[in-house]
């Protein structure tokens, strides 16, 4: 029973290092038990540069969210992105002994020969997605199981990752204490969590703005058609308010989440921020006209590239479903507005809500939480081939293999959290919009996790991830 499965997702991201347990509840609803945040101080652009640092973020996150579930955590899926991935379309064929009807086993013998292709050095093959099939002289199959032929051929498309960025993840993950059932490209989580089926096969572009980069995937008739990842995100906001506005890199921060607008005609001529100055020095007065004009400045920039990368790949006028942002950036007010006037597409902010179950842990909703949300229900559903005989992780089985090492800790009453500093001005934030309507519990059946991933991840065509230059600005 998926209910009894516990599936730990682990987001190593630029800014925070984010550890989530869930399991299914009896509704096929998310349940999260725990969950765990540090700061991340190792990590850049969502490569990790300092192994030290991010183990002891790990730690701390993982720690946490243990805490909170009561569950001794050994296994995490975790998120990997970033401007070294890349991707590339193969076609492999094998060549079977009879006519007989074709089976689950030769589809998985040609998509485990995929992971044997030679990429370029210092690369390697993170997922493999069929795109069709074709058995003899039959093309444009989906699904092949079931044929009668000899030859059988698929299309494919594969992602390659940077081997020294996989080889850092795997070394603090191991370093932690912890073993990687998954590693997943991270837009393909955020994916899970936020677009509906709706959406996807509408046409719909996910804008997921992290702290060092932003993330697109693209999905038209239920198949993710494009993805890029552009090296901007949060931080290059924070940097240009520090330098414009002449503050501490904190009080940049701290002036972006609660004074930034988007749109610097929404700000007040007349409103102005004081900001404590250095020792021995006077408070610094910061207009929130200028401000908002910095914000609208670089966020202009941001969304004009991405709306590039839909428009050269000709998808721009084939999003019926408009464009989704979710992240800790989409969080600025006045974003949505920006990226309409900008795009001339419907906008809305996505909330990892309609996948969740009741839980005690509201904070989960955000959506800077999307990726590490996604990533938990990858858990539940298998990316690639290779998956498809997994199921979720069972903690409860790995109780008779490893006690000492699995035993459940009883749940620990969480500490706290320390109230944070009140600013002079608060900007409310918007309410979280409702859950969708719950659907029906899935039920596990022989072969539903080869259904899905053919309906879901199979049908993938045309992904293409494009590097951009690290340039500064």
């Amino acid at each position: 029973m998926q209910q009894d499965k516990i599936v730990v997702g682990l987001d190593i991201g630029t800014t925070k290092i984010c550890a989530l347990v869930g399991r299914k509840n009896e509704f096929g609803k998310l349940e999260i038990l725990g969950m765990g945040k540090a700061v991340s101080e190792g990590v850049s652009r969502g490569i990790v540069l300092n192994i030290d640092k991010t183990v002891d973020a790990i730690k701390r996150a993982i720690r946490q969210a243990e805490e909170q579930s009561g569950i001794s955590i050994g296994v995490v899926n975790v998120g990997i992105a970033g401007q070294h991935i890349k991707s590339l379309q193969h076609n492999g064929s094998i060549t079977r002994n009879s006519h007989d009807t074709i089976g689950p086993d030769d589809v998985n013998r040609l998509t485990q020969d995929m992971y044997r292709l030679v990429t370029q050095p210092g690369s390697q093959i993170i997922h493999v997605m069929p795109q069709d099939y074709k058995v003899d002289y039959e093309e444009g199959i989906a699904d092949p199981v079931g044929y009668e032929g000899v030859r059988l051929e698929g299309n494919f498309h594969i992602i390659t990752a940077q081997s020294t960025a996989i080889n850092n993840i795997n070394k603090c993950v191991t370093k932690a204490g912890l073993e990687i059932a998954d590693l997943i490209l991270e837009p393909l989580a955020s994916s899970m969590s936020i677009l509906s089926e709706e959406e996807k096969e509408a046409g719909v572009a996910l804008i997921d703005i992290g702290g060092g980069t932003t993330d697109l995937a693209v999905f038209k008739d239920g198949i993710i058609r494009h993805a890029a990842v552009l090296p901007f995100g949060g931080n290059i906001i924070t940097q240009d308010i520090k330098a414009g506005c002449n503050v501490a890199p904190g009080q940049a921060e701290q002036l972006k989440v609660k004074f930034g607008k988007a749109i610097a005609q929404e700000a007040s001529d007349y409103e102005i921020v004081s900001i404590p100055g250095l020792p021995n020095r006077p408070p610094k007065e910061v207009s929130l006209k200028n401000l908002a004009y910095i914000i609208e400045a670089r966020m202009s920039e941001i969304m004009e590239l991405v709306y590039a990368e839909i428009y050269r790949m000709g998808l721009h006028d084939k999003l019926s479903a408009g464009i989704v942002l979710t992240g800790g950036g989409s969080q600025l007010q006045n974003l949505e507005q920006l990226t309409e006037y900008i795009t001339g597409l419907d906008t809305r902010i996505g909330y990892p809500n309609q996948h969740l179950g009741k839980s005690r842990i509201e904070a989960v909703k955000s959506p800077m939480y999307a990726t590490t949300v996604g990533l938990v229900l990858s858990g539940y559903h298998s990316l690639d081939e290779r998956n498809l005989s997994r199921t979720p992780y069972d903690y409860e089985e790995q109780l008779h293999a490893a006690p000492a090492y699995y035993a459940p800790q009883p749940a620990a009453a969480p500490a706290p959290a320390p109230a944070p500093a009140e600013p002079r001005a608060v900007v409310p934030a918007a309410p979280a919009p409702a859950s969708a309507p719950e659907p029906a519990p899935v039920k596990k059946e022989p072969g539903a996790a080869s259904r899905f991933f053919r309906d879901i991840i199979s049908r993938t065509k045309g992904l293409l991830i494009d590097d951009y230059d690290d340039k500064q600005y």
